[in-house]
């Protein structure tokens, strides 16, 4: 009886033994499928702690001193992460011109960087952007990045300095500064701070939005915020 008893369990140990390893391989499958779906809509894994968990839940995320459009005063303050290189960071930009042309300066909008790990010139084109407001013409070659997505490399970095008329020299100075490398990962900071996932991002008066979403879904909910 005992000996039935033991082959019963082993069976039922075998048959647990099959299930795990089939919910194991489709977890993989699945996991690896959805990476590939995402792989353009994701950031390095970072640690959240508690304190990150519950400024995510409550919305807050600083405006810093990133290049701004707007009023300062406005009432919808609108934080966008967004990354040179992200194909739907590009989608938005037309989104982004739009806002500002329809609201002008009752609306705040802050442009802050988060360049993904994936994306081989995100980070160069950041601190680029970054020393290009050093010298009053952050928009001008923030437009010039994203018209040309496909260069990016160092050599395209600095033709666009040059063309915008820039200081050459103080440009070259800035890139190679680590305090500009600083500031720039002060922003992907705060994007971890805030539970950003991927770009591009936007916070509406603290309110998350995500993706490279269509006009409309922005106006309803500014209307709404400045009808308040």
């Amino acid at each position: 009886m005992v000996g039935n008893l033991v082959i019963r369990i082993q069976k039922r140990l075998a048959v647990y033994a099959l299930i795990a390893v089939v919910f194991f391989a489709a977890g993989v499958f699945a996991g690896d499928g959805l990476r590939s779906l995402l792989k353009d809509f994701r950031m390095p894994s970072f640690s959240t702690s508690v304190e990150d968990r519950t400024a995510l839940m409550s919305g807050s995320v600083s405006l810093d001193d990133d290049p701004r459009l707007g009023g300062k005063d406005a009432k919808v303050r609108i934080v966008l992460f967004s990354d040179y290189q992200c194909p739907y960071s590009a989608k938005a930009e037309p989104v982004v011109k739009q806002i500002h042309d329809t609201y002008g300066d009752n609306v705040l909008i802050a442009f802050r960087d988060l360049p993904l790990d994936f994306h081989q010139f995100a980070m160069s084109a950041a601190i680029a952007s970054e020393c290009a407001d050093e010298q009053g013409k952050f928009w001008e070659y923030h437009d010039k990045l994203f018209e040309n997505q496909q260069a990016l490399d160092t050599i395209s970095l600095k033709k666009y300095a040059a063309d915008l008329g820039l200081d050459t020299a103080k440009f070259d100075k800035c890139v190679d500064n680590k305090e500009t490398e600083e500031e720039v990962k002060a922003d992907m900071a705060d994007a971890q701070s805030a539970g950003v996932t991927g770009t591009p991002i936007f916070f509406i008066n603290g309110e998350q939005v995500v993706g490279a979403q269509p006009f409309e879904t922005f106006k309803q909910k500014i209307d709404t915020a400045l009808a308040k």
